[in-house]
């Protein structure tokens, strides 16, 4: 146990125990309703500023609040699609007061709270940072089951496919692949390596309230990683009595004449939340259940898309021991069976290719807030990340590639928000560190067995084998101030990062640095409606075990596995960022609009060296760093109109150039798999009062994909491709009928209407399993229910 561990631990010894006695009940109340030009809102927040007390108002906009602190109190209302009003009341023991508020429409977004830009929550239109949101709407809106299929509808990011065998799929942000982005559960870096290889395919979108996203470099304050951005997952929260349930039937491949048939996805979900009649303690409750069967494109009996099934249970609870205090905690544990290849009906061993792992993870985090002061807040955080998983990556019917790897990953800290006048400081101290254990499992050789007179005498057994095992442990210290004069606000801030990466099977990998990432920030209100913003960031990547590292690809003649050069160093950036951002009514039309330029240098930039195949056909992938920098620019470009309170469109652009200074593998400087252009549309109609339609189109241009497969001459040294682009077309209805205080909701549609997807995926055991790129999903049509109290 390091010294953040043990002071964390002492701290939490001495500050709740004096929490723990609870206060007398002051039998002081607040009662009111919500209403936005004489209709009620449904399900409106109401929060007292400065303390941890909070609730959700009734599906009729009214609310209650009971015993609440004596004294002057500020009371706050907010919801989606309105401006937050605040109300100050003073409050006696024994009192009720009704409060009522009359909040004005937000359509655009812009007075939203959001937490991931400074690592507080503050009003969306005054961060200095462009935090993007994706909320559980817009999931539903286009028929996102899983965080994956999801994160189109970010300008900057793309969600690919890199596995045509098992479904390794990553994220892709301003041009960079997966491992640049930093991935956030509740804005605690917990997500592992080892969680990403299929961790965005793994979330179900039902326990998810929304996702924060921040394009560019973010290190300063949430540690290594985060060069191209940050996705922060925000889980559902329990502040009002609600309950929810859904199922969902699919079928992939219609219409198809060349597939080899449809194939099925079914998955069912719940969300519940209950709180005290005191609404100091409250907990929720999700599950998702789904079964989604593999896909085979060209009818060669090999998936395209791999089959799954995934179980997911969680919680989040909370406490109040006072009104300025709390104590959450958040649970939930994926189990998920995932299978590429052939012959599904028989052992992985007998099939002729097998990709699988069965995932088991559990995720635990606890958090203790304090308010001091007026509005400071000092948070103390543990959470810790565990995985089983078993696997097997082999071809030919292969008994000694069968896998299992352990990860641990956990994160602890102490937090410290400080409000002045005209400004506001945020420090802390975090520890970050991981373990894992790869190994391949021991097999009995049947091949050389000991048989005499007919008979098996003896069957040697091979000993299990090492992999890796490998330790990563990162102390960080953070300290950010904002200072806000007039239009003008800076941010200013810094992490200092002390890393250690240990692999006991080699030796000569381990690891260890000290980095200073520094951040500036400046914003300027030109007009109200218009505001620019500039910034600068360093970030960096340890020489560590990543994602990628932890999947094979796999086919009758090869193997590819991926691995750091002993001489791998620590890559740094630095990251520049320029935006103009627009928000304006135009008549009764809502029109918002960003241009966000975007440029990043990499230093000592890690580049794949791909080695000649053994005897065994094993190529090795070995990461090293590029003899010379590479640079990723371009420009984002985001609009959102809302003619009216029922209609809104909204779209991204991204236009950008991802390369090194000098040619890496086919004597080219760009990177691979990604496009120049891509971007995404949504529109949403909400036509009746019952009935409301969404649309979903994401395009994907051309981009250069290596082929090592036996369609050309020279398998072995590949040639390099360039795809064709894509337009994917999506349409869903949704219909409403009230049943006594619950909503019954019926909804179906089409992903993919023109079935923009791979023609040209290479076909049998032999195949090139790398050469993926496109659409996620064929055509498929979807029809499902669900049913809740919560349901707009």
């Amino acid at each position: 146990m390091n010294r953040i561990h043990i002071f964390l631990v002492l701290f939490l010894i001495s500050i709740i125990p004096n929490s723990l006695a609870q206060t007398k009940k002051s039998d002081a109340n607040l009662v009111g309703h919500v209403v936005s030009h004489g209709e009620h809102i449904p399900f409106a927040t109401i929060s007292i500023k400065g303390t941890t007390i909070g609730i959700m108002a009734d599906d009729t906009g009214h609310f209650q609040l009971v015993n609440l602190p004596e004294g002057e109190l500020t009371v706050i209302a907010r919801s989606l699609g309105f401006k937050p009003q605040e109300k100050t009341i003073t409050i006696k023991a024994g009192e009720t007061i009704e409060l009522n508020f009359e909040l004005n429409q937000d359509l655009l977004g812009l007075e939203e709270v959001v937490v991931t830009g400074d690592r507080n929550a503050t009003n969306r239109k005054k961060s200095s940072t462009i935090v993007t949101t994706l909320t559980s709407k817009m999931l539903a809106n286009t028929q996102s089951i899983t965080l994956s299929e999801g994160l189109n509808s970010i300008p900057g990011l793309r969600t690919e496919n890199n596995c045509q065998n098992c479904g390794f799929t990553q994220v892709r942000m301003n041009g960079m692949e997966g491992p640049y982005s930093q991935i956030l559960i509740n804005s605690r870096p917990i997500f592992s390596g080892l969680a990403g290889v299929y961790g965005l395919e793994l979330i179900p979108s039902n326990m998810i309230e929304r996702v924060e996203v921040i394009r560019g470099g973010g290190s300063a304050l949430y540690g290594s990683n985060a060069i191209a951005g940050t996705i922060n997952l925000i889980l559902k929260d329990p502040i009002s009595n609600t309950y929810e349930f859904g199922a969902n039937s699919g079928l992939s491949g219609v219409g198809l004449d060349n597939s080899g048939g449809t194939a099925e996805d079914y998955s069912v979900n719940f969300n519940t939340s209950l709180i005290s009649s005191d609404s100091k303690t409250g907990m929720a409750l999700y599950g998702f259940y789904r079964d989604r069967k593999p896909f085979d494109a060209n009818n060669d009996d090999f998936s395209e898309v791999a089959s799954l099934k995934n179980t997911t249970i969680g919680t989040r609870l909370f406490h109040r021991f006072g009104a300025r205090n709390k104590l959450t905690a958040d649970f939930f544990n994926i189990k998920e069976d995932r299978r590429g290849g052939d012959r599904f009906d028989y052992p992985l061993h007998e099939a002729n290719i097998a990709e699988a792992v069965n995932h088991n993870l559990t995720t635990g985090a606890l958090t203790y807030e304090q308010y001091l002061r007026e509005n400071d807040l000092l948070s103390v955080y543990v959470s810790g990340q565990s995985i089983n998983r078993d696997s097997y990556y082999s071809a030919e019917k292969s008994l000694s590639d069968y896998g299992n790897t352990k990860d641990f990953s956990y994160t602890t800290g102490v937090q410290y928000y400080a409000e002045f006048k005209n400004s506001n400081l945020t420090a802390g101290i975090e520890n970050n560190g991981a373990w894992l254990k790869d190994k391949k499992l021991g097999y009995a050789d049947i091949d050389n067995a000991i048989i005499e007179n007919s008979a098996i005498i003896s069957i040697p057994h091979t000993d299990n084998v090492t992999i890796a095992d490998q330790t990563t442990n990162t102390t960080g210290i953070f300290a950010q101030y904002e200072l806000t004069w007039s239009a003008f606000q800076v941010s200013a801030g810094a992490r200092f990062d002390h890393y250690e990466v240990n692999d006991k099977e080699h030796l000569n990998s381990n690891k260890s640095g000290n980095v200073l990432s520094p951040r500036l920030t400046f914003k300027y209100d030109i007009k109200e409606d218009m505001q620019a913003r500039i910034s600068y960031s360093q970030g960096y990547r340890a020489p560590q075990i990543f994602d990628e590292d932890l999947h094979i690809e796999t086919s009758g003649s090869r193997k590819v596995i991926h691995e750091n050069s002993p001489n791998l160093e620590q890559e740094t950036s630095h990251s520049y960022m320029a935006s103009l951002n627009l928000n304006k009514k135009l008549g009764k039309v809502s029109v918002g609009f960003l241009m966000e330029g975007f440029y990043t240098k990499l230093n000592n930039p890690f580049a794949n060296q791909y080695n000649e195949p053994d005897a065994n056909g094993t190529v090795v992938y070995t990461r090293i760093n590029a003899d010379k920098g590479a640079k990723v620019q371009g420009v984002n470009l985001e609009l959102n109109v809302i003619p009216t309170h029922n209609i809104t469109l909204n779209a991204g652009f991204t236009i950008q150039k991802s390369e090194y200074e000098e040619a890496q593998e086919f004597n080219e400087k760009s990177f691979f798999r990604t496009p120049e252009e891509y971007g995404y549309l949504t529109l949403d109609w909400q036509t009746t009062q019952n009935f409301g339609i969404s649309s979903t189109a994401n395009y994907t241009g051309k981009m250069l994909v290596p082929y090592f497969g036996l369609q050309i001459p020279n398998p072995e040294q590949g040639v390099l491709r360039n795809t064709e682009s894509f337009f994917d077309l999506g349409l869903k209805a949704r219909y409403n009928i009230a049943l006594n205080g619950a909503t019954f909701q019926l909804y179906g549609g089409m992903k993919n209407i023109f079935n923009s997807y791979q023609s040209d995926f290479d076909k049998g055991i032999d195949r090139d399993p790398g050469y993926t790129y496109g659409t996620l999903n064929p055509r498929t049509v979807y029809l499902g229910f669900k049913i809740g109290n919560f349901i707009k």
